[in-house]
């Protein structure tokens, strides 16, 4: 990585706002100190993608605490990167998209239906954010996610392809197409390989979302009271040998092999002691979380 502070100048992505971020500083946080001079390739694309997934945890601490959180960049940039807190999803891809686009990139924001935990047939609204990313002489558009928080999640960014399965790190991933009703363009479904089966995460379709429907779904979901982030703690954390998910106080380990361990914490003291230790989130001693 090429020494010397760089804060990328503004940029826009799709319609969204004029960003910008001190690049060198959300490197250091990833922990990536790949070479940036030459023009944006995949290989960079899938290296940062890796990076921010197993260096930033998901968590959901603000709407807990009853806040939404902010998807201003320098905000993003104070609680994420500096602050060494995590974030849900739109905050993670908010931060990559800035991040990207420094880098070079083009970054087109979509919303997601996510499936995972629902009935056969339940229509959920669209609220997860992705991103679909395009590199210059690469005629494929890659889906990139840090911000899915779930063990059948995207390590790295992988193009957006139909019936072909991607071997990501020990992960294994598909998208199928689905026909959508009215005779428009058939869904995206993604999928991962999970207990032997192949199983759908979410769907999404290519519509271009911007800055300010994130805004109002964020605000949604971080301040609805049927929200589930408003009730109960979630915070995920991705390495390349495992997933961290702590739900409540129940804490599960989930290893490559598809190996897990569960326990149940005692208390608030020992939830903020894990959040520390197995999460690197650092919360003022004494902090009330729900039971």
């Amino acid at each position: 990585m090429s020494g010397g502070r760089h804060r990328g100048s503004g940029v826009t992505v799709g319609g969204m706002e004029r960003i910008a971020l001190d690049l060198d500083a959300y490197l250091t946080r990833i922990g990536w100190t790949g070479d940036r001079r030459p023009a944006p390739t995949v290989e960079t694309l899938r290296a940062v993608h890796r990076a921010h997934l197993t260096s930033i945890p998901f968590e959901n601490l603000d709407p807990l605490l009853g806040s939404a959180p902010s998807l201003a960049v320098p905000d993003l940039e104070a609680k994420l990167v500096r602050g060494r807190r995590g974030g849900y999803c739109y905050e993670h891809n908010t931060l990559l998209t800035a991040a990207l686009t420094t880098l070079g990139f083009r970054v087109t924001g979509l919303t997601a239906r996510v499936r995972v935990g629902a009935a056969p047939g339940t229509v959920r609204p669209r609220t997860h954010m992705l991103l679909l990313v395009g590199s210059p002489g690469e005629e494929r558009r890659y889906v990139a996610d840090v911000g899915f928080g779930s063990v059948g999640s995207l390590l790295e960014a992988v193009p957006l392809v139909a019936d072909t399965e991607f071997h990501d790190g020990l992960r294994r991933h598909r998208y199928v197409r689905e026909p959508y009703p009215e005779g428009l363009e058939d869904l995206w479904v993604f999928q991962t390989f999970l207990d032997g089966s192949w199983q759908d995460q979410y769907a999404f379709t290519r519509e271009p979302f911007e800055a300010s429907d994130y805004g109002v779904i964020n605000w949604h979901v971080a301040t609805n009271p049927r929200s589930p982030f408003q009730h109960t703690l979630h915070v995920q954390r991705t390495t390349l040998d495992r997933h961290l998910l702590l739900s409540g106080r129940t804490l599960v380990e989930t290893y490559s092999d598809g190996s897990r361990k569960e326990r149940e914490l005692a208390d608030n003291d020992e939830v903020l002691r894990v959040l520390a230790a197995d999460f690197g989130i650092e919360l003022p001693p004494g902090t009330a979380l729900p039971d």
